[in-house]
């Protein structure tokens, strides 16, 4: 199972400064991502089967592709990051 900031990392193209610690982690992204998108992250964290996911998350494939893509963007913004880094 992954760490939620080893997930993050995976996304996010460039990186500067290291990572906030998980439970401030998790607080900043809570601000920054809708419900879906940060459930979505958190299944991707621990290794959860696509399709028990997009059950989970009532979401059909285009739906998931969508939201997947729109999570990976929003953890690439310049705002985004600055709030999950020290």
């Amino acid at each position: 199972m992954l760490t939620l900031s080893m997930e993050i990392e995976k996304h996010i193209k460039k990186l500067v400064n290291p990572l906030k610690n998980e439970d401030e982690l998790l607080e900043s992204l809570k601000l920054k991502l809708t419900k879906k998108e940060l459930k979505l992250l958190k299944a991707w964290a621990e290794g959860t089967d696509i399709n028990t996911l997009q059950k989970e998350l009532n979401l059909d494939e285009e739906r998931y592709t969508q939201l997947s893509t729109k999570l990976i963007k929003k953890l690439n913004q310049e705002k985004t990051k600055q709030a999950i880094c020290i």
